[in-house]
């Protein structure tokens, strides 16, 4: 059945793409429904777009680290699947665009030859592991990082309780209490710390749960002021364990763990992932660090011969705001500002080629869509601006208001209301030229999403905007909805912007204008925007900027959106990352027995953890068919198992157990053996039987 070959060393990873290819064929001959297919597909990191008939791949890179042959695959793969473009993004992330289903498979297995993974990129599962683009290098890191995000990305990819989750799950790690990782605003973020136990110092961590943005925006909420390192995946384990049982199935808008939390309590969260721990894989985890210090330095010297730089202004500029001192003496890195995070496949192979001797083999994806180049020698820099001039991407002001992050809104995105791409590329060229002062500024945030889902962060900024519309009489204008007063406060503690009001697209610019010059003229001393936000309030800027909601004085322009030529209108499709409900009864008894086949297949691989898992999540399957079927709607997996005994076994017609409910949830009594495991086993096959009598 399957349509290429595969000649991979892992035989998880080549059973991975067998299977989507085996998937595609089923699916497109009508074996599997098409929201049973799409879960299937996002959980492989294939994604609908706003355009019919293609997909957009997207590709982790744990920490946003690749290496000059992941980039070149990558680059390749672009051109021979894909648009010959690479988005680079905020959770360090590579996205391809324009893929044909049909050669998904393939696209997987040659990005595999470079230990790349399209794996759980998308969907209801663990994503991505984003990271500090300074880790390793930081001046102000306790200790490096890396291999403990790496060590979180391992572990958790291909985990049962992490694929099918009620929405997704999204792991931060800062290298210091600078927080530059922004771990306040994910589901799960660590800081990491050293402390001072029996004499000895002690590796460990700051953990914080439940932050989210979208439509209503949490700030995470802080379970460990210090967690020990060897504890810290036992306790992810637990909490992505709690979220799986506890969490919303039926309400993607009310699925993600901060909402969880919310309803629990925090206190009543707590207890719930601590006695989950009986049942977690293993009770430590020591993370290898042998290899953290460990870098492949840059081979060469540059030809300072061909150097020849055409805007030696600039590049005094550029030195000053894009270029950083590391830690390790004498090397320096460079941050290049990729427009929109879009940067072609041959400009990618172009980099490579001249600058893979000056620059070590260790590229980072920033959170900021940017790529940042390490351990360089202060003498290769003029060549290193060179090579960047050449290619038109040596904008100064690195991370500050112009280095503007967006989503591909209407580019791209089902969800996409407006045009964020070309805002933004209009307001870095504004802000480059008018406010020049501030491009060495860092303090100054601005982010821009399509829509109110927040692909790009804008409850964050400084200054945000997220696309929208207006009525104006018999007219629909695109808009954008303004948030003022976001940021980070570093030590895992952020705030959330306040929304302002609605304006036009078009006057979007004298928005920030507006902003920007009243900052300018009333901040007191060193006051940064964010602060002065404080000071002001959110009044403040209502009264600023309620002029420009003035509906009597559009213009033709006003009613096209930035970059497009035609008509305005909000077409919105059905949008795949915001969580995909597959809640199809046809399928879930077959779905229950699939995963007694996994548990089977886990422990003869002596994985009893993963085992019990698989079967635990049988019982839940099989369980919620016969729910189904009798038109008892099911919410979470908890309350599957509450329903079951009030409407089969309280009335007597499931005689398996005196409660199913404590039945399936032996699962966090027991300790993970190949006993209980069995015993486990054996009980859900014969509640599998059952279930399949009962439907008929």
């Amino acid at each position: 059945m399957q349509s290429f070959r595969t000649e991979l060393e892992n035989p998880l990873v080549e059973k991975d793409i067998i299977e989507l290819d085996r998937k595609i064929r089923e699916f497109k001959e009508g074996k599997i429904s098409d929201e049973k297919f799409r879960s299937l597909r996002l959980a492989r990191g294939v994604y609908g777009q706003r355009q019919q008939g293609v997909q957009m791949v997207r590709i982790k890179l744990p920490y946003g680290k690749m290496t000059f042959a992941q980039w070149k695959k990558i680059a390749d793969v672009s051109d021979e699947f894909a648009s010959s473009n690479l988005h680079l993004t905020t959770r360090q992330d590579v996205q391809i665009h324009y893929v044909s289903l049909d050669r998904t498979p393939e696209l997987w297995s040659l990005l595999e030859e470079d230990s790349i993974t399209m794996r759980e990129a998308c969907g209801n599962a663990v994503r991505n592991v984003t990271g500090s683009d300074t880790a390793g290098v930081d001046f102000d890191e306790p200790f490096d990082i890396s291999p403990y995000a790496h060590a979180i990305f391992e572990y958790f990819l291909r985990k049962p309780f992490g694929q099918e989750l009620g929405r997704k799950f999204k792991i931060a790690v800062s290298s210091s209490l600078k927080d530059t990782a922004l771990i306040f605003m994910h589901d799960l973020g660590i800081l990491p710390l050293i402390k001072v136990i029996d004499g000895k110092k002690v590796r460990g961590f700051k953990v914080v749960v439940g932050g989210g943005l979208g439509a209503q925006p949490f700030l995470a909420i802080t379970t460990h002021e210090f967690l020990e390192a060897d504890l810290l995946i036992p306790y992810i384990e637990a909490v992505i364990r709690v979220f799986d049982r506890y969490g919303e199935r039926n309400s993607r808008h009310k699925a993600r763990i901060k909402f969880l939390i919310s309803h629990l309590g925090i206190d009543a969260f707590n207890e719930l992932v601590a006695a989950e721990q009986k049942a977690v894989t293993v009770k430590t985890y020591p993370i290898d660090i042998s290899h953290a210090d460990k870098v492949v330095l840059p081979s060469g010297i540059a030809p300072t011969k061909d150097v020849q730089i055409k805007n030696p202004l600039n590049f005094e500029i550029w030195k000053k705001t894009n270029v950083k001192k590391q830690k390790q003496d004498g090397y320096f890195l460079a941050y290049v500002r990729v427009p929109n995070g879009n940067i072609s496949s041959d400009i990618s192979r172009r980099l490579i080629e001249k600058l893979n001797t000056v620059i070590a083999d260790d590229v980072r994806v920033t959170i900021t869509q940017n790529l940042q180049f390490r351990f360089i020698k202060e003498e290769n820099i003029p060549y290193i601006y060179s090579v960047l001039e050449a290619e038109n991407l040596v904008n100064p002001g690195y991370g500050s208001a112009a280095d503007i992050v967006s989503c591909p809104g209407t580019d791209t995105c089902n969800l996409g209301i407006s045009n964020s791409t070309s805002l933004s590329l209009v307001l870095s060229a504004m802000i480059e030229e008018e406010y020049p002062d501030f491009l060495s500024d860092d303090s100054i945030d601005i982010r821009i999403s399509g829509c109110m889902n927040s692909c790009g962060q804008h409850g964050i900024g400084t200054i945000g905007f997220h696309g929208s519309s207006l009525k104006v009489k018999d007219k629909v204008v695109p808009a954008v909805q303004v948030l003022i007063g976001g940021g980070n406060l570093g030590g895992g503690e952020g705030r959330i912007a306040n929304k302002v009001l609605k304006v036009p697209s078009k006057r979007a610019p004298e928005v920030v204008r507006y902003v920007l010059n009243d900052y300018k003229a009333n901040k007191q001393g060193e006051e940064t925007l964010l602060q002065y936000t404080f000071r002001v309030g959110e009044k403040h800027y209502y009264g600023l900027l309620k002029p420009l909601t003035d509906s009597t004085t559009l213009e033709a322009d006003d009613y096209l959106d930035w970059g497009k030529v035609e008509t305005f209108a909000t077409a919105i499709g059905v949008g795949e990352c915001a969580g995909v409900m597959v809640d199809l009864v046809s399928t879930l008894i077959f779905e229950a027995e699939e995963k007694i086949d996994l548990a089977i297949e886990s422990f003869g691989n002596k994985l009893y953890a993963d085992g019990i898992y698989y079967v635990y999540a049988g019982f839940i399957n099989a369980a919620k068919a016969l729910l189904l079927n009798s038109d008892v709607q099911c919410n979470t997996q908890v309350g599957i198992l509450k329903d079951f005994d009030t409407h089969f076994t309280d009335k007597g017609l499931y005689t398996g157990a005196a409660s199913f409910k404590d039945l399936v949830l032996q699962i966090n009594q027991n300790e993970p053996s190949a006993a209980f495991g069995d015993a486990y086993l054996q009980q859900a096959l014969a509640f599998i039987e059952f279930a399949k009598a009962y439907k008929g």
